[in-house]
């Protein structure tokens, strides 16, 4: 089988296991994103499945083979790896940056031959970073920078690619853009691909499966939709004080959405009315006293009496709302 597996795998440090024992299965063309909270082990389980340190017990596979049982040439032909840290690069373009992942390939005599060159270009070409590979790479923005080190992983030609929080220093455009590029990768040049993230929004929209460590090191894995309807996602950041809601699909503080208020109208205004009000704290519920209609001609807000108040934005209608629920002594943290 191509791609990453585990057997009766089990990570940690020294004598202490801190996961496992993991039966895990990463096939190509899949791309899989490995979520959890701080200490909960990701780093771990990265370094174990990619070898940088040895399993407690049980085997990791590389296309069928023990990972361990690989010389490192052969391990650098078939596994690349994005870490979160800067590479100080100091004068190097970043096209001779992207042409370092040829070098597994090269004989004694270390030279790039036409086909390493070629390699090295559709790399490029594959994250859009085409422009880029004449530029010093300290010159560079931490998204381009990003995309010539996924380059230098592609030209590399492996069939697992493993990013430990590679998004971590990027800006919100530059995430989804890599997320996208990531599922692409997989799809498009039948790549295993493994994301450690924190991105959990972006990783429900974009991950094949998601890898979920919870407070007790347990490992859930399947499709974010089954984790989510399953309980593991809530279960999993309770104890944080956070929820996660399935509607929206996104987590918040436990205790918001206590206060209820009647929302009316349809279309695109209604769903972001909507999304105003729930970040203010409110439940949409049809007895509330209180109502939000909203329509392309704005918003109305009537009140248990019936008189109301129209309002052209929704900064407007939050703002009224936040001062009546600051005049009652309330919260809309």
């Amino acid at each position: 089988m191509t791609g990453l597996s585990t057997r009766g795998l089990i990570a940690g440090h020294g004598r202490r296991a801190l996961l496992g024992p993991l039966d895990l299965t990463l096939p190509g063309g899949r791309f899989v994103c490995l979520i959890g909270a701080n200490g909960a082990g990701k780093s771990t389980l990265i370094r174990t499945l990619c070898g940088m340190q040895a399993a407690l017990s049980g085997e990791v596979l590389l296309d069928g083979a023990r990972l361990s049982a690989l010389t490192a040439n052969e391990r650098a032909r078939r596994l690349a790896v994005v870490l979160t840290e800067r590479t100080a690069v100091p004068l190097m373009t970043g096209r001779e940056l992207a042409a370092l992942g040829r070098y597994p390939h090269l004989g004694w005599g270390g030279r790039l031959g036409k086909e390493d060159r070629e390699e090295v270009e559709q790399a490029l070409q594959r994250v859009g970073a085409h422009d880029l590979a004449g530029r010093l790479v300290t010159e560079m923005s931490d998204g381009e920078r990003q995309k010539i080190m996924i380059a230098r992983a592609l030209a590399q030609q492996p069939s697992l690619l493993v990013l430990d929080e590679a998004t971590a220093y990027l800006d919100l455009p530059r995430r989804v853009a890599t997320m996208h590029l990531l599922r692409q990768l997989a799809r498009e040049q039948g790549l295993s691909v493994l994301l450690s993230t924190h991105d959990l929004e972006l990783a429900l929209r974009y991950a094949d499966a998601l890898w979920l460590i919870d407070g007790q090191r347990r490992l859930h894995a399947g499709a974010p939709e089954d984790l989510a309807l399953g309980g593991a996602l809530g279960d999993t950041f309770a104890a944080d004080g956070l929820a996660f809601d399935l509607e929206r699909a996104e987590l918040r503080v436990g205790h918001e959405g206590q206060r209820h208020i009647r929302l009316e109208g349809e279309g695109l205004h209604r769903v972001w009315a909507q999304r105003a009000l729930q970040r203010m704290g409110y439940t949409p519920h049809r007895d509330a006293r209180q109502t939000v209609s909203a329509d392309a001609r704005g918003y109305c807000l009537t009140q248990a009496d019936g008189a109301h108040q129209r309002f052209t934005t929704l900064e407007a209608l939050t703002d009224v709302l936040a001062f009546q629920a600051s005049t009652r002594g309330e919260s809309t943290a």
